[in-house]
């Protein structure tokens, strides 16, 4: 098995949650170009409430993605830097594994609730 090193993990995520950003838009789009021509209110109409809640969940996914490709994008940033793999807290070597499971991590364990800050 090949190993990926975390800049190349990192980019791929960011990649694909670009393409997860651009899919987003056009379901939203579609949400709009359906009700843009209808006369549906949305308070009375029960297939208005349908898709004023699909818009919202649309929507709050959308912005979960967009959070994450922050995420992603400030990992990318520590890793230009040097700084990719080291706990924000305390300087320390944030373990492989945790690294593995959350590439995006800024802390070690210790640090990682908030519990233990300095």
């Amino acid at each position: 098995m090949v190993e990926i090193s975390p800049e190349a993990r990192l980019r791929q995520e960011r990649e694909a949650l670009l393409g997860r950003l651009e899919e987003q838009a056009r379901h939203m789009a579609g949400f709009f170009e359906a009700s843009r021509d209808s006369n549906a209110d949305d308070e009375h109409d029960p297939e208005g409430q349908t898709i004023a809640f699909e818009r919202a969940q649309l929507a709050a996914v959308t912005d979960q993605t967009r959070e994450h490709l922050a995420e992603v994008e400030a990992a990318l940033a520590r890793v230009a830097e040097g700084r990719y793999g080291v706990c924000e807290v305390c300087g320390e070597p944030v373990p492989t594994g945790r690294l593995e499971a959350r590439p995006t991590a800024r802390t070690c364990v210790q640090h990682a609730g908030g519990t233990g800050r300095r």
